[in-house]
């Protein structure tokens, strides 16, 4: 869990970088969550924009990605969704609270 300083930084990082991948009409597939697991490996923080041509909704969309890939939603903002997960690789950049 997340405290709400450390929410605070991750979105502050978060809101300087574009969003790394999209989610379309094809929704959550077994590529982008293996996408989605290496950004997270490498940057411990991932941004994901949701196309308006696709169906889903961003806060259920956030809460099935959160799950498949053992990441915490920082926030939801439009069609965008930013996760944080602390990576175990030791050559990724390491976000300090």
């Amino acid at each position: 869990m997340i405290t709400t300083k450390e929410r605070a930084l991750l979105i502050s990082i978060a809101g300087k970088l574009e969003a790394n991948m999209q989610i379309g009409k094809d929704g959550v597939s077994d590529e982008s969550i293996n996408q989605i697991e290496k950004m997270l490996d490498k940057n411990e923080i991932a941004k994901i924009r949701i196309l308006n041509n696709s169906s889903l909704d961003a806060k259920s969309t956030a809460d099935v990605l959160a799950e498949k890939t053992s990441a915490e939603v920082v926030k939801i903002i439009g069609h965008v969704v930013i996760l944080y997960r602390k990576s175990k690789n030791p050559k990724a950049k390491h976000i300090q609270f």
